[in-house]
């Protein structure tokens, strides 16, 4: 699990009541249900007739991921398909078929099912090409969806802004109300930033983020495979694979003596 952001919305509003505390302010002087209600609902709602109800419960069901999706080290991925390019180099390809059973990723079994079959590389790597793609622009949806919400939420916030002072120039009789529903009206323009920037904008980007590491992930397994069905040398195929990573993705490597 990777904490960052659960970490950041955390600092974020916890800057926030920071900055309200230094003022002299009261929390409850933002938290008003009528411009929350409108912000987060109007929100949501034309998020949804943005996209398709698909995508909604799609992305819905990616907001426990944004919070504590798993990122995979290279570096494990690379011992990995070294580790099965040794086994086929020493028990043949046909071994990998016992291999694809004791392992968790579908992708990688499926992977290894099928080079145990003995399928083509030029169709498996197809094969696998159009299963990351599908993969990736799946989860990449969600992240879309959060983007989108990221977009809409400072002009509702705006609208709802508009329509308190439309009741505030109701009220001009009145001076000794102006102060309260004025600053009460402006509350609707701040839940649509700090909605947008505090939550709706980072899990959007959090989600595309890890889509990407997937992508990176799969990928790597997938140039692993083939080498191993080409005979690759395992050591070379290990090689191979650390020039494919960014070097702060990777352990530092004892120096030799």
């Amino acid at each position: 699990m990777d904490p960052a952001t659960i970490i950041g919305i955390v600092l974020a509003f916890g800057a926030l009541l920071g900055m309200l505390t230094l003022e002299g302010s009261a929390v409850s002087a933002i938290l008003l249900p009528a411009p929350m209600l409108l912000v987060f609902g109007a929100t949501i709602a034309v998020g949804i007739a943005s996209g398709t109800l698909k995508d909604f419960f799609l992305a819905m069901k990616a907001v426990p991921h944004a919070f504590t999706g798993t990122i995979a080290k290279p570096h494990d991925t690379i011992e990995q398909v070294v580790a099965l390019a040794e086994k086929a180099r020493r028990e043949g390809l046909l071994s990998l078929e016992q291999e694809a059973e004791a392992v968790d990723d579908p992708f990688l079994k499926r992977a290894l099912q099928n080079v145990a079959d003995g399928m083509d590389g030029e169709e498996l790597r197809v094969l696998l090409e159009d299963e990351i793609a599908t993969r990736t622009g799946s989860d990449r949806i969600a992240g879309k969806f959060f983007t989108t919400l990221g977009g809409f939420a400072p002009t509702i916030g705006i609208i709802g802004t508009v329509v308190a002072l439309t009741h505030v120039l109701e009220n001009l009789s009145t001076p000794d109300k102006l102060g309260p529903l004025i600053a009460s009206a402006f509350v609707a323009t701040l839940w649509g930033l700090l909605s947008a920037n505090f939550l709706w904008l980072p899990i959007g980007s959090r989600l595309r983020r890890l889509a990407d590491l997937e992508n990176e992930r799969m990928t790597l397994v997938m140039e692993g495979i083939l080498a191993v069905q080409a005979g690759s040398q395992p050591r070379l195929l290990g090689e191979r694979l650390r020039a494919m990573v960014p070097e702060n993705s990777l352990p530092k490597l004892p120096k030799a003596a």
